[in-house]
């Protein structure tokens, strides 16, 4: 059994996709800065716009 957090690393089209969708769907503004953090993280604002 695991014990403690552990992180899972989603692919970057992934995440791109989880962003655009949280924003369209209105999710909550926490999650979605979250999701921006992670993609400010890896670099990929240049795919945003794609």
């Amino acid at each position: 059994m695991l014990n403690g957090l552990y992180k899972m690393k989603i692919s970057d089209t992934l995440l791109i996709r989880a962003y655009k969708e949280a924003v369209s769907l209105g999710l909550s503004q926490e999650f979605i800065q979250m999701l921006k953090e992670e993609i400010n993280h890896r670099n990929l604002n240049q795919k945003m716009s794609s």
